[in-house]
Order: structure tokens, then C-alpha cells, then sequence
């Protein structure tokens, strides 16, 4: 939401308009030259808005808690604005109006930095970076910053390279603690963001680790300042909180003896169902375990035995994306929300929102949510529950009879307290029924009702609603089978003619003849969304992507399975010959 800015004559007057009112009184009063009242010139640490930072480091983490990220913007190459983004004061305005503590500002220094000793930092850039963090903090923010995506850049060649890299990332860390050395407690730092090192072995990987966390933990405190009892982040490789991973970096910060240390990993789900690929269409048992197992993890290695952490990066590798079809289905993506809110407190984990930027959660230009309903699922989980069901979806296929159709319903602690069509509450017995608390069917006539001339699409949406948390819309959607046509195209550009009628795409499967997996995804039959295939519903049509069709064998048929969320399925027949490709329909089995 943008800032509401009151009329002069309601704001409150600060120090500085105190000042300047006091010193025109002066001069009425003939007394200007006198040097006893002149107004105090405020320090750096009396500029930013005071935050009381707690001593211990798990409460101050605690008080971080909500976190975002201000993905993509200092942390783009080569320059801020590569991205599309560029940071503003009015950004963080926003951000703390919205309910956030504390922001990650990722920084990516390589272009801005000597690539020989003494490895300079740009003057410009440095002084970029500290407007930017003076705003987060002016705004009462606790600050993160970071090295970035130099972790790849040039830190990852650290194993050829040992003394160099080392000598650069030592480099960089003295001027960054120089600079902000007089900075409040609110600002903190992190050593680095998820290395890799991948050209090193698994056993030189946990020691480079820990030597560039040891050395950004001693240059840190030895800079002085406000830098002696900074609270300092230290991430596993690649932020992953795999368990050997996590026991690494434990090792490291009760080596270190220092209680201003805080453990710092990511996480983005379950992969196959974060990004739609190997069948992960669904928000599963699976998908959940893999998030409980996690944040478990978290808790018993750092938070139980009193380091707390902080998750530097959450979100879901494919969503939302506005500028592509989406490619995790809409109930799904907020069951994962809804379901990550609550995990993240019952581990007493702070976690912080990865914004990419404009096309997915904060518009940086309107400063207003993309997806104001998607925000409110997120916000929510902060402090309480929502229930959920297994779809957000009821489909009617239009050449069939109606007949009652339900969902299951996860109450997640909720008590069921009706279901809406806008305003208008329906009758239980007449409209729904609900079986065992959690199974609930909507009846032959209400769906009737609802669906009126059965045009193809959803054609009313309905709102379950709770004892606690945000109600779970269900969609009513008339549909019939999908229908494909033959075509011809080039291996950089073809598509499959596509009336959805309908229907929503799922996923892709694709096998050859002697059922071995074709695509780019070869140990799986089910293709990423998106990346190897996308649905175009305004041009019905679905694009085959050049990558996907590169990796096809020349002169085999490959079977194409389409999986729709309705439950259907529509195959068809791809062949590549050289840079030519033929598609075929399959006629559907009666």
C-alpha cells in the first residue's frame, strides 16, 4: 500500500523542524548569535528510527520476524537496474507499513570491485549500498546484508585458486565492516550467500566453508566499532539444511564461541512439486513431509540448543511467476504458504519472503501486491492457522449429467462454519452436505444453480469458511476433454493447436516407443512445466519448447501425455526429423 501522507498541519514535528521553528524565534528575539541554544546536529546512530535490539541473539532474531528480501535488485549484474528493479526509500516504507521487522538486501559486488589487489570496492557502489541501508534502517528495519552472487562469480573458484579468492573475499569483508562500522546492532551481516564451490571435493567443500566463515567472523570483530558484537550469519553450503550440512556449520559457531552468531539456510519446498516436474502437481504427503522434516531439522540443531536461525530465502521456485502460465496450480501453492507460516513457528525460525521483484509479490513501481490474496495467505501464517481442502476446484463436464460433487477439507485445527456464494450463505441439506466434519458435497441442484448456461470456465466461485484464519475459495468449472489438432513446425518454434474448452494443463508426459523417457527431464516421464512445455489458453494453443524438442532422438515417435486437472487425458504424437517436427492427435479411446 503506497504511504498516506497527512496535511502539514497534522504531522508531528521533529527534531530538525523543532530546530529550524526555534531559530526563526531567535531571530525575532535578536539572540541568533547566541551559541547556547543551537540546535544539536544529529550522528549517524541518531538518524535511523530507534530499535531496541535485544542482547541475546534468539530474541533479536525472534524480533526480525517477518523478513523479505529485496531480491534482484543490489544483487543484480552488472548494474542495479539490470534486473528491472531499483531500490527506493518509499520501498521500505511499504515494507515496514505491511507488517515486516526486518529485510535482507542482497549485494552482488563483482562489477563494482577490483579483480587485483587491494580488490577496491567502487566508492560510487559502496556509497549506493549505504543509502540503501541507511533508508531500511531509518525505517526501523533490521538490516541484512550479504555477498551475494560473487559466491559463484568468483569465490566458487576457490579450490583452484585458494590464496586469490581468499584474499578477494577477506578484501571485501574489511571494507564492508570499515564502512558500516558505526552502524546500530539493527544492521547485520552474512558472510555469504549459498555457496557451492562445485569444483571442489565433497570433503574440501565442509573446510573451505568454514575457513571463509571463520575469516569473515575475525575480520568482522577485529574492524571494531559497532562490529564487536554485530550479530554475524553463517550459512551451510548452499544454505541447504540438509542434516551433514547443518552438523558442519554447528561445529563452526560453537568453535567460534561467540553468542551473537546466528545459522542461516533456504528453503523453496519439495523441488519436483516447487517447480512441477517428475509429476508434482499436487501439494502431497510427500511435498509435506519433506517441509516438517526440515524445519524439524532446524530446530533440533540450532534452535533447541539455543542458536537461532534465520531463513534467509523462502518461496517456490515456480511461483508466482506473472509473466508465464502458472505453473503450480493456485490451491496448491497456498496450501504450502499456509502450511510453511505454521512450521516456521512451531521451530521458532524467522523466515524472510525471496521477491524477485516486480512480476512476482511487491510491484517496486505501484508499491502494492501483485496478488493481494496470495500476500494475505502469507501474512496470515505469521499467527495462525487456515484450514484448507484437497482442490480448489469442483469440475462439471459439460457433456455429462450433473451430479453432487465435494472436496475433503483440512481443517488444521478450524471448526467448518458455512459455505458462501459471494453474500448469500447456502443451506446446509439443501445446498451441501457434510460428512464426518470434513468431507463436504455440494448437491446436484445447488451446482445446477450455480453453474447456470454452463458456459466453458469457472462459472461461480464459492468461499468455505472457518473458525479461525482466511476462508478456502472453491472454484466451479465447466469443462469438456481437451481437444488437439496436427500440425508441423521447427524445432525453435512449434505448437500444438489446443482447444481447452475449459480444462487447466497439469503436466506433460513424454516416452518413446520402447517406453524410455524422452525430454530433458530423462530419469522422469513427466516434464517441467514451463521449462519443456507451456500452455497458451488465450492463443489455445500449448508450445513445445526448443529445449525439449532438441533433446528428442531424430526419426523416433515420441508419445505425449497431457494431464489435466479435471482428471483427463489427451495423448498426442510428436516426431523430429533434423530441425523439423510433425505432431499428430490421438484419437480419444470411447
Amino acid at each position: 500500500m503506497k504511504e498516506i501522507r497527512q496535511p502539514a498541519h497534522h504531522r508531528r514535528l521533529g527534531p530538525g523542524r523543532l530546530a529550524g521553528l526555534l531559530m526563526v524565534l531567535l531571530v525575532i528575539l535578536g539572540l541568533a548569535g547566541s551559541t547556547a541554544l543551537a540546535a544539536p546536529r544529529d550522528t549517524a546512530q541518531q538518524a535511523h528510527r530507534t530499535v531496541k535490539v535485544p542482547a541475546r541473539a534468539m530474541d533479536a532474531v525472534n524480533a526480525m520476524q517477518p523478513s523479505w528480501n529485496l531480491g534482484n535488485t543490489l544483487d543484480a549484474f552488472p548494474q542495479e537496474t539490470s534486473w528491472g528493479n531499483k531500490a527506493t526509500r518509499e520501498l521500505f516504507t511499504t515494507i515496514r507499513a505491511e507488517g515486516f521487522r526486518s529485510v535482507r538486501i542482497p549485494v552482488t559486488w563483482t562489477d563494482h570491485q577490483s579483480t587485483t589487489a587491494p580488490y577496491t570496492v567502487d566508492a560510487a557502489y559502496m556509497s549506493r549500498v549505504k543509502e540503501v541501508v541507511d533508508w531500511a534502517l531509518d525505517e526501523g528495519l533490521y538490516v541484512v546484508l550479504n555477498v551475494h552472487h560473487d559466491s559463484w562469480q568468483w569465490i566458487d573458484d576457490i579450490a583452484a585458486d585458494h590464496d586469490g579468492v581468499t584474499a578477494r573475499f577477506n578484501a571485501t569483508w574489511t571494507q564492508i565492516s570499515t564502512t558500516f562500522r558505526d552502524k546500530p546492532r539493527t544492521l547485520v551481516f552474512e558472510s555469504v550467500n549459498e555457496p557451492v564451490f562445485e569444483k571442489a571435493t565433497a570433503e574440501q567443500k565442509t573446510k573451505l566453508l568454514r575457513e571463509l566463515n571463520t575469516s569473515f567472523h575475525k575480520i568482522v570483530r577485529s574492524s571494531g566499532g559497532g562490529n564487536t558484537d554485530r550479530l554475524l550469519m553463517l550459512p551451510t553450503e548452499a544454505c541447504t539444511p540438509s542434516q551433514n550440512l547443518m552438523d558442519d556449520l554447528y561445529t563452526t559457531i560453537k568453535s567460534l564461541n561467540d553468542r551473537q552468531l546466528i545459522a542461516t539456510v533456504h528453503y523453496y519446498s519439495y523441488y519436483p512439486f516447487s517447480v512441477n516436474v517428475a509429476g508434482g502437481t499436487h501439494y502431497d504427503d510427500i511435498a509435506q513431509s519433506d517441509l516438517n522434516d526440515a524445519f524439524a531439522r532446524m530446530r533440533d540443531t540450532f534452535v533447541a540448543r539455543g542458536i537461532p536461525v534465520y531463513l534467509g530465502e523462502y518461496g517456490l521456485l515456480g511461483y508466482p511467476d506473472h509473466n508465464h502460465p502458472s505453473r503450480v496450480e493456485r490451491g496448491e501453492a497456498l496450501k504450502y504458504y499456509e502450511h510453511f507460516g505454521h512450521a516456521a513457528r512451531l521451530a521458532g525460525v524467522t523466515t524472510a519472503l525471496w521477491d524477485p521483484g516486480t512480476w512476482a509479490y511487491l510491484n517496486r513501481v505501484t508499491l502494492e501486491w501483485t496478488d493481494p490474496t496470495l500476500m494475505a495467505w502469507i501474512k496470515s501464517g505469521w499467527t495462525t492457522r487456515s484450514a484448507t481442502a484437497s482442490f480448489d476446484k469442483v469440475f462439471l463436464e459439460k457433456k455429462e449429467p450433473i451430479t453432487a460433487k465435494g472436496v475433503t477439507l483440512n481443517l488444521n485445527g478450524a471448526q467448518f462454519r458455512g459455505l458462501w456464494h459471494g453474500k448469500t450463505k447456502l443451506v446446509e441439506g439443501r445446498d451441501y452436505t457434510l460428512w464426518d466434519r470434513t468431507r463436504l458435497v455440494i448437491t446436484k441442484g445447488a451446482l445446477t444453480r450455480l453453474s447456470g448456461d454452463r458456459d466453458y470456465g469457472v462459472n461461480a466461485t464459492l468461499q468455505a469458511r472457518f473458525s479461525r484464519g482466511l476462508p478456502w475459495q472453491i472454484e466451479v468449472v465447466t469443462y469438456d476433454e481437451a481437444v488437439m489438432s496436427d500440425a508441423t513446425g521447427k524445432t525453435n518454434g512449434f505448437t500444438i493447436p489446443t482447444r481447452y474448452k475449459g480444462d487447466v494443463l497439469s503436466a506433460m508426459e513424454a516416452r518413446y516407443g520402447d517406453g524410455g523417457y524422452a525430454g530433458t527431464k530423462n530419469w522422469t516421464p513427466y516434464q517441467e512445466f514451463n521449462e519443456s512445455f507451456s500452455p497458451d489458453y488465450a492463443n489455445g494453443t500449448i508450445i513445445l519448447k526448443p529445449e525439449f524438442l532438441d533433446s528428442l532422438r531424430d526419426g523416433e515417435l515420441v508419445t505425449l501425455t497431457f494431464n489435466f486437472y479435471s482428471g483427463k487425458k489427451v495423448m498426442y504424437h510428436v516426431k523430429k526429423s533434423g530441425d523439423s517436427v510433425t505432431g499428430t492427435h490421438v484419437p480419444p479411446i470411447s
